[in-house]
Parts: structure tokens; C-alpha cells; sequence
């Protein structure tokens, strides 16, 4: 579904943080980039949705080449993204929040129809769906963020940091909601710092240290000395 091919990208102005990385997502898969801070793991999403300068390499969805595509694009081929620290406008309400979601969508009639979807997947964004975005928890805050994406009913969906600030509830809460969207069809690819609770629900984990992959892997990834070493001090 998503194959990334020797990519080299950075910001503007500055250096190359990616290094000739290789990532493949297949379909219905969840893959997990790990890393420590700094290694490139948000530039690969960014990269992807046409937020980072593409200075080499292929990023190609399924038939087509991503790296001259506008982000709006990439919506209306099946792309979303979930950005770090969840990003939800915090003036508006929930509902203005999820038709924001869908402002590339023309058929009104089809944006009526995902937002209800998203809410009866979400009753907690029904009962809620009048309050401003500022006025939710942490966790409420990124079941939004997702919920705003899930509208533009997206075959990929690419998360950057979804536990970020949460409370171990609320990231068991947002990991278990994650593994429904898979269920039903939807293909992830996720950055996450909480290296344990990713690579138990990928398919496959991609490690980068400074802006390579340094070692990919399964489930049994966690088993590896190296990682033991780096992510739980063993």
C-alpha cells in the first residue's frame, strides 16, 4: 500500500535529517516507527504528507508518486494524518472540529454521513459535540484528533505520537481504539515514544536511529539486546 523507497528529506533551510530510508506498509497492516528523539521518525510522516522537503527517494500510495502531491491530494487518495500533540482548534466546537476534518470532502451529503459515523463510533464526541476542544481532557482531545481524520475515511492513517501527555488509561483507551480502526480495514503507520505498547500491536516495527533504519522486525523486536538496552534499561 505504501512503499517508501531510499528517501531523503529535511526542512527547509537545514540538513537532510533522512537518510536513504526503505519503509513498507502493506494493507491492513499496522507498522510502528520507534527511535529515540531526533532520529526522523516525524519527518517520515511529514515527508509522506507533504510537510517536510522531499530531497530524494520515492514515497509512492499504492499507484501513485506522493512526493509532487499537495496535501489535499493525498486526502482525496485516502491519506490522513494525526499530527503530534493532537492539534485539535481549541476555540471550536467538537462538531466545527470534525467538519474541518471533512473540508476536502464536495459531497455534503457524504460529510454528514462520515461525521455520524465517527460519532457513533464515539458517543463520548456526542455528548460533547457542543463544547469547545479546549474544554476536553488530554485523552478526549486526541479521540478527536483521530475522529476529525477517520472522516476523510482513509484507507492510511498516520499517527505521530498518539500517547503523547496521556495518562495510562487514556493511552490504553487510544492503543485499544487504534486496533479497532485496523480491524476495520484502515492501514496505520504510527511514530510512538512508548516503544513496548507500539510494537505490541504492529505487524512491524521499523527502529531509526539518525535518520536510518537501524533494525526491523516483528513483535519478537522487543526480545533484541539492543533494545532491551535502549528502551527498558535491561
Amino acid at each position: 500500500m505504501l512503499k517508501i523507497k531510499n528517501l531523503k528529506a529535511g526542512y527547509y533551510g537545514g540538513p537532510d535529517i533522512l537518510h536513504d530510508i526503505d519503509i513498507e506498509v502493506k494493507p491492513g497492516e499496522i507498522v510502528a516507527l520507534i527511535g529515540p528523539n531526533g532520529a526522523g521518525k516525524s519527518t517520515v510522516l511529514r515527508s509522506i504528507f507533504n510537510q517536510a522537503e522531499v530531497r530524494g527517494g520515492s514515497i509512492k500510495f499504492i499507484d501513485d508518486e506522493l512526493t509532487s502531491l499537495p496535501t489535499y491530494s493525498l486526502i482525496n487518495l485516502g491519506v490522513s494524518f494525526v499530527p503530534q500533540g493532537r492539534q485539535v482548534f481549541s476555540t471550536m466546537t467538537v462538531k466545527e472540529n470534525l467538519e474541518m476534518g471533512a473540508f476536502a470532502i464536495a459531497d455534503q451529503k457524504l460529510v454528514k454521513k462520515n461525521i455520524e459515523g465517527v460519532l457513533k463510533r464515539f458517543p463520548l464526541l456526542r455528548e460533547k459535540i457542543g463544547q469547545n476542544g479546549v474544554n476536553l481532557s488530554g485523552g478526549q482531545q486526541q479521540i478527536l484528533a483521530i475522529a476529525r481524520a477517520l472522516v476523510q475515511s482513509p484507507k492510511l492513517l498516520l499517527l505521530d505520537e498518539p500517547s503523547l501527555g496521556l495518562s495510562p488509561k487514556a493511552m490504553h483507551e487510544i492503543f485499544a481504539i487504534i486496533k479497532e480502526i485496523n480491524k476495520e480495514g484502515v492501514s496505520l503507520l504510527i511514530v510512538e515514544q512508548n516503544a513496548r505498547a507500539a510494537v505490541e500491536i504492529a505487524d512491524r516495527t521499523y527502529v531509526l536511529e539518525m535518520g536510518k533504519v537501524a533494525l526491523t522486525g516483528g513483535r519478537d523486536i522487543l526480545d533484541n539486546e539492543k533494545i532491551k538496552k535502549i528502551y527498558f534499561g535491561q
